[in-house]
């Protein structure tokens, strides 16, 4: 049996770990390496590209600066997310406002230090991600479509700094990023719906509130089928290999999300679409294998 004091340490490592969104940091280290194996660096082994000291100090460097971001982000919000969700809210609540802060300033001071291993534009680079990831929670938040944009772009930017590590002028990684952008701009105005309740009493200028439910179920299906033009090209166009099985798929999924979203009038509704897009980016990481499946066995 733990004692009081190990369940309150347990307890607090939990609270920052959902603070930090551990589970979400995670994601993004796998699909940074995935994307560099895979992606990026295609003529590098496996063992050059895992091991590369430059690589993890940029992995790691992105890792805090997120990190960092959804403490600020959690500093800001924590009035609207205990309307929006209450018990994470709870749980987050067991770190104290002054202890996320010190907390935010160690890991982006963290960051740059480990950029600065690599290379002075990486500080440069990380010092500008900082600064924007700040001013988004700060500003940009709550303003529609800008604050929907800049999320957007703020969630894949750690995927441009590995790109700009490697100089890979591939067009096929663009067309990548384009659906993904895609993607993650669906999920914000989704979220934006789910979270209504919150942003209009904390006025909170969201799509939503500004041009109402329908405008922003209207865009979502524009969103949705601009995403096809990414998904067509990276079928027909591009050789993906096996992945071309997660873009059919992920195609069929946003057909059911049209489906239940012209459907949807509860948060409960808007909270199984959130999922179906989350579900979309997880399994695009992991999907990332299938484009070489031998990979592995020959890179090594």
């Amino acid at each position: 049996m733990l004692s009081r004091q190990q369940k309150h340490i347990v307890l607090k490592f939990f609270s920052m770990f959902s603070v930090v969104r551990g589970y979400n940091i995670l994601i993004v280290v796998i699909a940074q390496y995935l994307t560099s194996i895979y992606i990026l660096a295609p003529e590098k082994t496996l063992r050059s590209v895992l091991f590369d000291i430059n690589l993890l100090m940029l992995v790691l460097a992105s890792s805090a600066t997120i990190a960092g971001g959804y403490i600020i982000n959690n500093f800001y919000d924590s009035e609207k997310d205990s309307i929006n969700r209450p018990n994470k809210s709870r749980l987050d609540r067991l770190i104290s406002q002054n202890t996320k802060l010190s907390f935010y300033f160690v890991l982006n001071f963290s960051a740059v230090v480990m950029a600065s291993y690599v290379a002075f534009n990486a500080v440069l680079f990380f010092s500008v991600y900082i600064f924007g990831i700040w001013f988004y929670s700060h500003k940009l938040k709550k303003l529609p479509f800008i604050g929907n944009i800049t999320s957007a772009i703020l969630t894949i930017t750690p995927f441009f700094a590995i790109f700009l590590y490697y100089l890979n002028f591939d067009t096929v990684i663009f067309v990548h990023a384009i659906f993904l952008f895609f993607i993650i701009s669906m999920r914000e105005l989704t979220k934006d719906l789910e979270n209504i309740k919150g942003d209009l009493l904390l006025n909170y200028k969201t799509i939503p509130i500004a041009y109402g439910e329908k405008s922003s179920k209207i865009m979502l299906t524009i969103l949705a089928l601009l995403t096809l033009l990414p998904t067509y090209l990276l079928l027909y166009r591009y050789n993906v290999g096996h992945m071309n099985l997660f873009f059919y798929f992920s195609t069929v999924l946003l057909l059911l999300f049209l489906v239940i979203l012209w459907k949807s009038k509860r948060k409960i509704h808007y909270l199984i679409l959130h999922n179906i897009l989350k579900f979309i980016i997880v399994a695009g990481v992991f999907s990332i294998v299938l484009i070489n499946v031998s990979v592995v066995l020959n890179r090594i």
